[in-house]
């Protein structure tokens, strides 16, 4: 079965159908440049420039990086301002002409998949789900079950958000050598781990198609540590997934 994802980014945009009975991509992605600045209304035009890519006219799923209840963004923290208290669901719909929009946090999408078809499989316990790019998104499992919309990028860690110091722009911005952003994570993740013990950490984002750079240079944390699977296509197969359950739910 294909439902269309995208995957909403601070940076990027992308999306493509998924084969949700293999868990993976049918068609390779089509990416766009978010705009900046991130506007309701510029964003909105390059999901549906994705979605019309491939001529798609069902169910989509869509991500968004930032706090989401019942269809509506709350928080923004790399997107314009505006995006806060928008029903981003109803506004897809609309631009796309009335085809059926879920929107789901980021991560919370990421996880689901790498929960489903990916590192997280038949896992129990708690597993913490952690996409490292232009910031660091969460996503909280107990015994398989998502806690929505956890957002611990934004835990304090040295007096900062702990995404500008240990996300994948932090590492950018400051030029940061593999060691020197290793340790940072490290920081993160003994932080996290104070607070949640889980027995299981997935790294995701476009960093997790390099573990070796970084993953054997942390140490001191007690959870396993393992990179995301479905690495950064996590996120479009688990919109994919949420617009498949909605579209479930409302048959």
């Amino acid at each position: 079965m294909q439902i269309f994802g995208v995957d909403i980014g601070g940076s990027g945009i992308k999306g493509a159908p998924a084969d949700l009975d293999r868990g993976e991509l049918a068609q390779e992605r089509h990416k766009v440049l978010t705009p900046q600045p991130a506007t309701p209304d510029g964003v909105a035009g390059c999901v549906v420039e994705v979605v019309r890519h491939f001529g798609w006219d069902g169910p989509v799923g869509v991500t968004f990086p930032g706090v989401v209840t019942g269809g509506v963004t709350r928080t923004a923290a790399n997107m314009d301002k505006g995006w806060i208290g928008v029903d981003t669901a109803a506004l897809l719909s609309q631009r796309l002409g009335g085809q059926p929009v879920t929107v789901l946090n980021d991560a919370d999408a990421a996880g689901i998949a790498e929960m489903t078809y990916g590192a997280g499989k038949d896992r129990g316990g708690t597993v913490i789900v952690l996409t490292l790019g232009t910031g660091i998104g969460s996503a909280l499992f107990t015994d398989g079950r998502l806690v929505p919309n956890t957002e611990l990028g934004h835990l304090e860690l040295k007096g900062h958000d702990a995404e500008k110091r240990a996300s994948v722009k932090a590492k950018e911005d400051g030029e940061l050598t593999w060691e020197h952003w290793a340790h940072r994570v490290q920081r993160y993740l003994e932080h996290v781990e104070m607070l949640f013990s889980p027995d299981l950490f997935i790294i995701g984002g476009g960093v997790s198609r390099k573990p070796e750079k970084f993953l054997p240079l942390i140490g001191d944390v007690r959870a396993e540590i393992v990179p995301a699977k479905l690495q950064n296509n996590a996120g479009i197969v688990g919109a994919a997934m949420a617009a498949r359950g909605a579209a479930d739910r409302a048959h």
